[in-house]
């Protein structure tokens, strides 16, 4: 759990450092300026956020939002502390921070079911969880990677210990599975999408089609408990901006496309683009409205991670989440 102790330290150390924007008053007529932290560099996970700045879906609601990108501290931490008043996150980071009394909770989720999943290349043969025995897995040191792939192995009598796991950071995943690795963990909405404009074959091992424990929400969108506390009027007019940006998306993704194209011109059109028409069904799929939660899935996946040593702590999955700032 060292992990979980310096994610303590840096938020103690923030708040310390942050100034109270709570009681910060606005003259009449003037948008609140609030910021959301991405958990990552801008992708179609985020569409709806750009969609609703382009859009003016947040003035609408006397909102300027600023979407930040995360720095050394990453939006959990930023939330957490109330340096930012709404971030992007995972079920997972949530669960394990909310053992430790950090209070930030998730208020919609983005996609209603878990996309990611352990991808390589399809001339490598990996088909299933037992083909991991002898391979080399990329990924960024989590204990959680170990975890997953131990106990999908363990799932199909293979023996776990004869994976070998080497710590590739941020580096490309076409380029490593090419030359250093035979399988990592990738968001087929993204890596996935740009391996088909590549023309390259990838076998996929979804982590939701081997337990509903590991169907799980991420990415999500937090605030902390302050926010809700204090100003849940904020909250409600943000969530209800960014619900219509989704639902804009899910019905418009060309046009959503490029949105978040224009809003962020780095990024390769192509892939936005054939990435766009691949999630924007993911977005709400079976779920009655876009970014509702269920307890079942919180409670199940604090399960899992109960199960693989991952969680040491009482987790109280009622208090992790909130369906109650969702527009009707």
């Amino acid at each position: 759990m060292k992990k979980v102790w310096l994610f303590v330290a840096l938020i103690l150390l923030l708040t310390a450092c942050s100034s109270d924007k709570s009681n910060e008053s606005k003259k009449d007529g003037e948008l609140e300026k609030i910021q959301i932290v991405l958990d990552w560099t801008p992708n179609t996970n985020h569409t709806g956020l750009y969609v609703a700045q382009e859009k003016g879906f947040f003035k609408e609601q006397g909102l300027d939002v600023e979407i930040m990108l995360p720095g050394e501290a990453g939006a959990d931490q930023l939330v957490a502390a109330g340096k930012a008043q709404f971030g992007i996150s995972a079920q997972e980071s949530i669960t394990a921070a909310r053992t430790q009394d950090i209070p930030i909770v998730s208020i919609a989720t983005i996609l209603q079911h878990n996309t990611s999943g352990f991808a390589s290349l399809k001339k490598k043969g990996i088909e299933s969880p037992e083909d991991y025995e002898g391979k080399t897995y990329g990924g960024w040191g989590a204990p959680v990677e170990q975890a997953l792939i131990t106990s999908l192995m363990v799932k199909e009598h293979a023996d776990a210990n004869q994976v070998e796991y080497i710590n590739m950071g941020n580096s490309d995943f076409f380029t490593a599975v090419e030359r250093d690795i035979d399988f990592a963990w990738i968001y087929y909405a993204w890596t996935g999408v740009e391996a088909e404009l590549r023309g390259i074959d990838l076998n996929m091992q979804y982590l939701k089609d081997f337990s509903d424990k590991l169907d799980y929400y991420t990415p999500v969108i937090t605030t902390n408990e302050k926010m809700i506390s204090d100003n849940p009027e904020t909250v409600h007019a943000f969530v209800k901006a960014v619900a219509k940006g989704y639902e804009f998306a899910i019905e418009s993704p060309d046009e959503a496309a490029s949105i978040l194209s224009k809003a962020v011109p780095d990024l390769d059109e192509e892939l936005v683009k054939a990435s766009q028409q691949w999630i924007s069904a993911k977005y709400k799929d079976d779920a009655p409205r876009w970014g509702e939660q269920k307890l079942t899935i919180w409670e199940g996946y604090a399960e899992w991670m109960t199960e693989n040593n991952l969680l040491d702590e009482v987790f109280i999955a009622e208090d992790a989440f909130t369906n109650k700032f969702l527009p009707k």
